[in-house]
């Protein structure tokens, strides 16, 4: 139950710090665009085209941490542009907890009855759900259990082979699930989202947090390390 509500919160603080960006509607093309259904769907299964995009986002965006601290040593890596700011250690082994926990809330959705009549209740597209969560331009503050410092990761290593792990056995779910992921509908005071949206929501949240790691890394004392 904990990691339960620990993982609510977190979605929570996500999403209502994005809530005004899904709102807005883009005119633009995207280069991940996919806009999802809000009506009753008697579909039971993910179509094909829904399986192989989230399973290129998350190999996507698993590429990008992993690129994203290739090469650095022990001094960039433990950088911090300031005392309130994370290093790039600190980046990871949030990414890492966050992926556990925010994976447990998609498993308890579907642990309950479908509820495909909630649909209508979904007013967020795919795009305007992966655009918020990845725009850094709005700041949150994680909750005290996913700070750096209280995570179950001793090292970078831990927290990196911890997220590879998990991000295996999460495409494979994907891959291979059966499950009515659009009809796994999660009412939220923040909003109302199906299954389906929340794996893209752990994919934009891994991206969110390597382009922080990019910000570190463009710090000038950086550079010198």
């Amino acid at each position: 139950m904990r990691k339960i509500t620990t993982c609510l919160l977190e979605v929570l603080l996500i999403l209502n710090v994005c809530k005004s960006h899904a709102q807005q509607k883009s005119t633009n093309p995207q280069k991940r665009k996919i806009m999802i259904s809000t009506h009753v769907t008697k579909r039971t299964q993910l179509t094909s085209q829904e399986k192989d995009y989230a399973i290129n986002f998350l190999k996507e965006t698993e590429s990008g941490v992993l690129s994203a601290i290739k090469g650095l040593n022990h001094t960039q890596i433990t950088f911090k542009p300031a005392r309130d700011k994370w290093s790039v250690e600190e980046c990871v082994k949030h990414i890492a907890a966050s992926e556990t926990t925010l994976w447990a809330m998609v498993e308890e959705s579907l642990k309950q009855t479908a509820n495909p009549e909630k649909r209508e209740e979904i007013k967020f597209t795919d795009q305007d759900l992966i655009k918020a969560v990845e725009d850094r331009s709005q700041k949150s503050k994680t909750f005290a259990v996913l700070e750096p410092a209280n995570s179950p990761y001793k090292t970078v290593a831990e927290a990196l082979a911890s997220f590879k792990e998990n991000r295996e056995k999460l495409i494979a779910f994907v891959k291979n699930t059966t499950d009515d992921l659009r009809n796994h509908v999660s009412v939220l005071p923040m909003g109302t989202y199906d299954a389906y949206q929340f794996i893209l929501l752990i994919s934009a949240h891994s991206n969110r947090h390597t382009q922080q790691i990019e910000e570190v890394k463009a710090n000038i004392d950086f550079l010198k390390k």
